[in-house]
């Protein structure tokens, strides 16, 4: 469809309509064709946008369109869904050239002439009743998928567990933009060497509550263009994520694994706080992953850690290791970010739950083998789901009793032992505890 920052928005959003896959992994790609920083901005803005109030777009859309949404091909409905975006939450855009623009991307793509009539009529007809349909969304009086602009089932869950206000917030606050947050790799730079090359570029920076290494920053634009990036100062890592890695701490002198490594975030938080003579491994059979995390461990100048191609069940069997502390954050349905990845709100089923969980409680077993006796197991989501947090947990200790629940307040900083529950779970919700990421740890130790 061009390069053209619309026509992306909605060729992205088009195939994630089809493919199903990740936001991120359809929207790198495709913004290396803009060369202006501007246009870049605009297509993030856009699919992120779209997909934050995609839940008052398709009830403002099913009233104006006389063809039913599930009827419109892709292509049509992900126009609107971005005209829509536009004409409601983009102020500076003057509205006449979002639909210019919009209708005008659906006529390169050689659709018929009555499509793209009848794209610019609704179109048309929104910004008409423009002033109307937003008295009638800041008062609430849309259905609760549409007022909270998340999946029906998801708020009902939400609702019944938390209460009403709670309910709010979360939904609140994932309808903002997540807040940049970075850990400082205090081996190459200090903390104040990284503020002030921020404070200079006009990065406004804010410390973080919990971790005197942890600064949350405002930035819209790439993480590569930020001062310090290729040095390795820093690395993107929400707050509540850097914590999690320290609730292996403390264990017996020994090797340190990251069963689930990914991209190696919570890796290189691990190679920060280990003791003095610890190795750090790392298992990630993903070749993608793989590279990533290398080019990340090489920028971080983190060169001591030991990467294995592979799954955690092949490592175990093919190793005679054991390990003081293992580390498993696990595959999830990632509800506890939708407000830093607003896609998976929409990908989710109540269904997806019981089959994580089974993923989840099998990784947890292979992971079992490889503690030595004494040791520590540490359990993370970046799920608010218990199916597949405290159930999980629960689960696996039926099978295996030798791994002993403890408290994982014991392993934070004071100021964030609060953010333990009473069962002993690091827990954070979404618009609550100074974060937008919700996450779930758990602490287990293996005993004789």
């Amino acid at each position: 469809m061009g390069s053209c920052p619309r026509s992306l928005a909605i060729e992205i959003l088009c195939r994630w309509q089809q493919d199903e896959l990740p936001i991120d992994t359809l929207l790198e790609p495709q913004l290396r064709n803009l060369t202006d920083g501007r246009d870049r901005n605009l297509v993030r803005a856009i699919v992120a946008g779209t997909l934050r109030n995609l839940g008052a777009i398709d009830w403002l859309l099913a009233k104006v369109s006389k063809i039913p949404l599930p009827r419109l091909n892709p292509l049509i409905l992900q126009t609107l869904r971005v005209g829509v975006y536009q004409i409601l939450y983009l102020d500076r855009v003057p509205q006449a050239a979002a639909i210019h623009a919009t209708v005008e991307a659906v006529k390169r793509k050689g659709e018929p002439r009555w499509l793209t009539g009848f794209v610019n009529g609704v179109l048309r007809a929104v910004v008409r009743g423009k002033e109307e349909f937003l008295r009638v969304i800041n008062a609430g009086k849309i259905p609760p998928e549409a007022l909270f602009n998340h999946p029906g089932w998801l708020i009902a869950r939400w609702r019944d567990r938390y209460g009403a206000p709670a309910l709010k917030a979360i939904c609140r606050s994932n309808a903002q933009p997540a807040r940049l947050c970075l850990r400082v790799n205090t081996r190459l730079c200090t903390v104040a060497e990284l503020v002030a090359a921020l404070t200079a570029r006009n990065v406004e920076v804010t410390p973080g509550s919990y971790l005197p290494e942890s600064l949350w920053i405002d930035h819209a634009g790439a993480v590569t263009d930020l001062p310090g990036y290729n040095e390795g100062w820093f690395l993107v890592q929400d707050e509540i994520a850097q914590l999690v890695a320290g609730l292996v701490l403390p264990f017996p002198s020994g090797d340190c694994l990251d069963g689930c490594a990914g991209l190696g975030g919570k890796t290189a938080a691990l190679a920060g706080i280990v003791p003095e003579g610890c190795r750090v491994f790392a298992v990630e059979p993903h070749p993608r992953r793989q590279q990533l995390f290398k080019e990340n461990m090489t920028r971080l100048g983190l060169s001591g850690i030991v990467l294995y191609d592979g799954t955690l069940a092949e490592f175990a069997a093919a190793t005679s290791m054991s390990f003081a502390a293992v580390l498993i954050d696990a595959p999830c349905s990632g509800l506890g970010v939708t407000g830093r990845h607003p896609d998976i709100r929409w990908q989710r089923k109540e269904s997806d739950l019981p089959q994580f969980q089974a993923k989840q409680v099998a990784i947890l077993s292979e992971a079992a083998d490889l503690v030595a006796d004494g040791g520590v197991l540490v359990y993370v989501t970046c799920s608010t789901e218990p199916e597949e947090n405290e159930a999980v947990v629960s689960l696996f200790r039926q099978v295996h009793p030798q791994f002993i629940l403890e408290n994982a307040a014991l392993s934070l900083p004071e100021a964030a032992r609060p953010l333990v529950d009473e069962q002993g779970f690091l827990r954070t919700l979404p618009g609550h505890h100074g974060t937008s990421d919700g996450f779930f740890g758990a602490r287990m130790r293996r005993v004789s």
